[in-house]
């Protein structure tokens, strides 16, 4: 049996919840709806694209089938399982054999000595941004490919591939600003807990009790494996994100075809 899924929702994503429990942004309630918040983000240009969408020409023919073969709402969910489950052990363990992704690896556990704070972060700001361009080259590939299975459906899984184009033209600018955020809000937490290690190491060298072994709270081990864990979770939270709008048409479609059975 295939794995269902899980449902996205819109307040409540992995990724939100990540950077509240590790205080890296404020906890914000939710006041305004969400459909008035989206349309503070549209200029007038994005709104004529909407209604065209919405309002469509219906005198207008509509092309001809596609070569492609229309694939079953089980058949379509076990591919993006699949391609989900790739990402995921790309980010965890590095990409899969045969899946067709480049192998990521994350940067040595220890920093070279003397550390240099400033330039310390670049090997995992490499890294993070690496997952980050194939997260999005893979999500949005996936996401194309559901909508041409939608748009083999009813007229009104058709729309919605369309509104979904749509949407996705619109807002991927603005996702790309605020995904970016997140290493940046990675890097902060590294820095204080650099400084941190680096404070404990002074005073170990001004206490003569410092030509003992170094007590494993200021190992290097010690600080630097949760800011590594946090990288991890933070880009599976990411996948999560960026897969919620490809989640909604995999739901839109199972629930279309279970309507007509």
């Amino acid at each position: 049996m295939t794995r269902a899924l899980p449902r996205a929702h819109i307040h409540n994503s992995r990724l939100l919840r990540f950077l509240n429990e590790n205080a890296m942004i404020e906890a914000v309630p939710i006041s305004e709806d969400v459909g008035q918040k989206l349309g503070d983000w549209l200029d007038f240009r994005h709104a004529i694209a909407l209604h065209a969408v919405l309002n469509p020409d219906t005198s207008i023919q509509a092309t001809g089938p596609s070569r492609t073969p229309a694939l079953t709402p089980d058949a379509l969910r076990q591919h993006v399982t699949k391609v989900r489950a790739a990402q995921e052990q790309s980010i965890l363990q590095g990409a899969p054999h045969g899946s067709g992704l480049t192998r990521i690896d994350m940067p040595p556990a220890e920093l070279n000595e003397p550390i240099e704070p400033k330039i310390a972060f670049e090997p995992y700001r490499r890294f993070q941004a690496a997952h980050q361009r194939q997260m999005e080259s893979v999500v949005r590939t996936l996401r194309s490919q559901v909508r041409a299975q939608l748009a083999k459906s009813t007229p009104a899984l058709q729309q919605l591939a369309t509104l979904d184009a749509t949407f996705e033209n619109i807002l991927s600018e603005r996702e790309a600003v605020l995904l970016g955020k997140v290493s940046r809000l990675l890097e902060k937490r590294f820095a204080q807990a650099l400084k941190q290690h680096l404070k404990a190491q002074a005073d170990l060298a001004t206490d003569s009790a410092s030509h003992e072994a170094m007590p494993a709270a200021v190992k290097p081990l010690a600080w630097l494996m949760p800011i590594r864990q946090a990288m991890r979770t933070a880009l599976l939270a990411e996948l999560d994100a960026r897969l919620q709008p490809t989640l909604g048409l995999v739901e839109a479609f199972h629930a279309q075809n279970a309507q007509e059975q």
